[in-house]
């Protein structure tokens, strides 16, 4: 029979050509789930974990809505999905019903069923599809049912959590700009598909999204660490407690304001807790405070990580450096910086010995800019220490390479890598 003749017969519920296509249909549906390092989807379960709102951008057709139906799946929460634009704001404030008297007991706002069920089951995810679409007025309304967990005169038990999903205006229909008391009370993640991930998927197996491992032993250490780092940082640099972007586009993502700066704490702590890895917590706080306060707060994290140069100069012989090369430059500087803050002769040449032992565990053009300051600490009556002697051959190759660089730049025309030249 071929396809024009099926498609021309009525459909009856015993048609055995619809139950052969029913089967194939069945079997192209099932597919199972394993354990893969994912690390948006990681960011995106810790976030849920900790009951933070969370915002998915991506392109249409990226794999949001599957990524969201996989961990409600995964997490065993029922799903609730309510595509913004097709609401009115009353559908989230809730429509007005006139009781017996209304003069003693008020006109209450009635809920949609959609928000009933998820108060009766007391859990559940609470999808927030095409976001981007909704109108000023229905993103306004949606200002209590995110922050407030309220809809009409229902509120949403603990156990819900809430995630939506936009496209950029750009590729969305009729799409708005978020305003920015909404987009200020969400964690925004960024979707991108990983090729691998969609080829494995659509051969049948996809990522299983798992809750994160907290250790419970370290509650205390992550709540404290985390307070600390975000204080800390906001001591230092007071201006970006609030700073609201300029441009509508930027107001519509994440930006830096006490609400999220409460998020960005939170997540530090929930990060710490489950030992996630640096890349993971970046998306996280770079989806609750942007981009640029963002990564100004991960790069205090990592001065708080550093050694203590005091210590290292106490025992250079056990002294342990930062593998990434930035940080291990930053630790030498620090510890160039301490001698001269206290410059005696036995801290001097114990700062050599610490240059000596990064010489024998990482990259030799790290030390050129530290060596050269911490010799130009030296007093006249300071013999130099048989150490400094290992350096000076590598160091000296280091300048030569340097000085390479910056010709071969200027025979092309081109302007040197920064530290070229010196």
């Amino acid at each position: 029979m071929t396809s024009s003749t099926l498609m021309s017969r009525p459909a009856t519920p015993h048609d055995p050509e619809l139950g052969v296509a029913e089967a194939l249909l069945s079997l192209l549906r099932t597919s199972t789930s394993e354990p893969r390092p994912d690390e948006q989807l990681e960011a995106l379960t810790l976030a849920v974990a900790a009951d933070l709102p969370v915002l998915l951008w991506g392109e249409p057709g990226i794999g949001k809505t599957a990524a969201l139906t996989q961990l409600a799946e995964s997490l065993d929460l029922p799903l609730t999905t309510v595509i913004a634009s097709v609401h009115e704001p009353s559908d989230f404030s809730g429509l007005p019903i006139v009781g017996d008297d209304p003069a003693a007991q008020g006109v209450p706002m009635a809920p949609p069923q959609w928000a009933v069920r998820l108060v009766r089951a007391g859990r559940g995810l609470l999808f927030l599809d095409e976001l981007s679409t909704a109108t000023p007025a229905v993103q306004a309304a949606l200002l209590r049912v995110v922050l407030e967990r309220r809809v009409g005169s229902l509120r949403l038990p603990p156990g819900v959590r809430i995630v939506a999903a936009a496209n950029p205006r750009a590729s969305a229909a009729d799409g708005w700009e978020l305003s920015p008391p909404l987009a200020n009370r969400f964690v925004h993640l960024y979707w991108t598909h990983d090729p691998e991930v969609v080829v494995r998927g659509l051969g049948g197996v996809w990522p299983r999204a798992e809750l994160p491992r907290l250790d419970a032993r370290r509650l205390p250490e992550a709540v404290a660490s985390a307070r600390r780092a975000v204080c800390g940082f906001l001591e230092a640099r007071p201006t970006l407690i609030h700073r609201l972007p300029n441009s509508e586009a930027r107001r519509g993502g994440a930006w830096p304001s006490p609400r999220s700066w409460e998020a960005a704490l939170t997540l530090l702590a929930f990060g710490t807790a489950a030992s996630v890895s640096r890349d993971v917590l970046a998306l996280l706080v770079r989806g609750a405070v942007g981009d640029g306060a963002g990564l100004e707060l991960l790069a205090h994290l990592d001065r708080m990580d550093l050694p203590d140069p005091e210590i290292l100069l106490a025992d250079p012989a056990a002294a342990v450096l930062p593998e990434r090369g930035d940080l291990r430059q930053a630790t030498l500087e620090a510890v160039v910086a301490a001698v001269g803050a206290r410059p005696r002769r036995e801290r001097w040449e114990a700062g050599w010995a610490v240059l000596a032992g990064a010489l024998e565990t990482g990259a030799p053009d790290l030390l050129v800019g530290p060596a050269t300051a911490l010799a130009g600490l030296r007093r006249d009556d300071w013999e130099v220490p048989e150490t400094v002697e290992r350096l000076t051959e590598v160091i000296g190759l280091a300048r030569q390479a340097e000085r390479s660089v910056a010709r071969v730049a200027e025979r092309a025309g081109t302007r040197p890598a920064s530290g070229a030249g010196r």
